[in-house]
């Protein structure tokens, strides 16, 4: 068998969590099927991984039209695959041109969905229509869909009616243990700016819409004094949403010490330090489908508060491997909650809660490394994939 998987983000080009699970998935199938990697950017060294740039001609176009450019020649290089496996909108296409063109199956991965992504249109403009019209199409003439949680299933189903529910297969996101562990390095945390004496909580993620960073800014306000936030953000989707964090981060600076934001990409391990270091790692989004960050901070023997929300609540086990926080959502796709203040609020009372306990933040951490040893890992994950591809060839 041999699988062409067809991602935008793949090493070293990753900034989210889609490109996580494309690289660790591609390594745990290997060892069984023959796996073809084609993603965008660079030019990459990798055998059988091969990069595709923008077409010339589309050079400064919206991104939605370089994304269906690049799609293209993808899906021309696809022939003589037995079945092409697609991850998020941005290789959606490349997915279904090629099933179309060589007869051959395609499974999405759905990583997030457009339909619950509005504010994408504030990066794309139009460009989201073109982005939304591509995930539909190629969703609904998917020979199978996998959702990476229980929760997004139940979106896919929401925002795709036409969908058949027979074709749509949870396989959850996972975690890579041997990389992703406790990691204890005072002197490397002091480096990053962040005083290992004192509680802290740590948020790593996008500067996005969906990560709910300035609703976090605002509940850590209400924290102790002596908690420290550590914010490891960059990649901002848009200016706006850039300029909303720099403000809200500066007025807290004002009010509090112990306000750290690193806005670099960090290497792994200078991650798992600050993990390893932490009192609480906190999850805040308003859309997650599971939120590989929170199996990296539990690997890592942190406790996770997260909102309760998507896949959060797959992940973490409340009260067990941290604390899930309540959130009443609006139902117009963009996940703002209900009553912002309250879920501020709740936010901050669930974050002191954990950090003014270390002791039992600690027996959290280390019950969700073990949650992340025995129901996350990528091996397990793998075999579930090529089963469900030889079960759509064998259909097929």
């Amino acid at each position: 068998m041999r699988v062409d998987l067809l991602t935008r983000e793949f090493p070293p080009e990753v900034y989210g969590g889609a490109g996580v699970h494309a690289a660790e998935l591609v390594t745990a199938m290997r060892s069984d099927i023959d796996v073809t990697v084609r993603c965008f950017g660079a030019e990459r060294t990798e055998p059988d991984t091969v990069a595709y740039g923008i077409p010339t001609e589309l050079s400064g176009a919206n991104p939605a039209l370089t994304t269906l450019g690049t799609d293209l020649l993808m899906a021309q290089d696809a022939g003589g695959a037995d079945l092409v496996h697609s991850h998020t909108w941005y290789a959606n296409g490349a997915g279904h041109l090629a099933k179309l063109l060589h007869g051959i199956p395609h499974i999405v991965t759905a990583h997030s969905l457009e339909p619950l992504r509005p504010w994408k249109a504030e990066q794309l403009g139009g460009g989201y229509r073109v982005s939304s019209w591509i995930e539909k199409t190629a969703f609904e003439a998917a020979d199978a869909v996998v959702a990476v949680s229980n929760g997004m299933r139940r979106d896919i189903l929401r925002s795709y009616p036409a969908l058949d529910e027979s074709r749509v297969h949870t396989i959850y996101n996972g975690i890579d243990l041997t990389q992703w562990k406790p990691l204890s390095n005072d002197e490397l945390v002091r480096s990053l700016g962040i005083d290992p004496d004192r509680p802290s909580v740590v948020f790593v993620g996008r500067i996005t819409r969906q990560k709910g960073l300035p609703y976090l800014l605002r509940a850590a306000a209400l924290l102790p004094a002596d908690v420290q936030l550590v914010l490891c953000a960059g990649a901002p989707d848009t200016p706006e949403i850039l300029a909303e964090v720099e403000a809200g981060v500066r007025e807290l600076q004002k009010q509090r010490s112990g306000v750290v934001w690193i806005d670099r990409l960090l290497p792994r391990n200078e991650l798992c330090a600050i993990l390893t270091a932490a009192t609480t790692f906190v999850c805040p989004s308003v859309y997650e489908p599971l939120g590989i960050v929170n199996l990296e901070a539990m690997a890592c023997g942190a406790a996770v508060v997260g909102t309760a929300t998507g896949g959060i609540p797959e992940v973490v086990d409340d009260g067990v491997t941290g604390r899930l926080v309540p959130i009443e959502q609006v139902t117009d796709g963009t996940g703002t909650p209900v009553d912002p203040e309250r879920f501020v609020a709740d936010l901050a009372a669930t974050l002191t809660e954990v950090v003014s306990d270390p002791a039992r933040a600690r027996q959290m951490g280390e019950a969700g490394r073990k949650r992340a040893e025995s129901e996350f890992s990528w091996a397990q994950i793998g075999r579930q994939t090529v089963d469900l591809y030889r079960s759509v060839l064998a259909g097929n």
